[in-house]
């Protein structure tokens, strides 16, 4: 199973500033050349992300809509999980059964659990003396590359 990675930036893959092999330490073996993604990658993913961030057609979507988003993204970890435990196995020599009987269980059940919280944050009020109002309210603090 060869692999080559590219960065999705902008909605395309695009080519790192370079690579680097991933290597079975079982076997040595190379599975993948992964693209490295240099400051310019990053700030060109950075600069995207906040457009698509400040976007109406994602800062105004309903959060229901926000929520079927991450229950697709998780029905699609989901249909590829043995790729993807063999993959992590391969990867870092973690035990087979543990990827697929503890690390695939949980992706998905963090995809959904996150989906479920989509529609449900909310702030409050507060109540204090005098003539004031104090309530909590979260919204999102932006983007960030690390």
């Amino acid at each position: 199973m060869e692999l080559r990675t590219k960065l999705w930036i902008g909605g395309e893959w695009v080519d790192g500033s370079d690579r680097f092999a991933t290597v079975n330490p079982a076997t040595e073996e190379v599975i993948a050349e992964v693209e490295e993604a240099g400051a310019a990658e990053v700030d060109a993913a950075v600069r995207s992300a906040r457009e698509a961030f400040e976007d109406p057609k994602w800062r105004d979507l309903d959060p229901h809509r926000r929520a079927a988003l991450l229950w697709r993204l998780a029905d699609l970890v989901e249909q590829n999980l043995e790729f993807i435990a063999e993959t992590e196995t391969r990867d870092n020599g973690k035990p087979a059964f543990e990827s697929a009987m503890v690390d695939r269980p949980f992706v998905v059940a963090n995809f959904r659990y996150f989906a479920g919280w989509a529609d449900k944050l909310s702030g409050d009020v507060i109540p204090v003396s005098g003539p004031f109002l104090n309530y909590t309210l979260r919204e999102p603090l932006g983007v960030i590359g690390a």
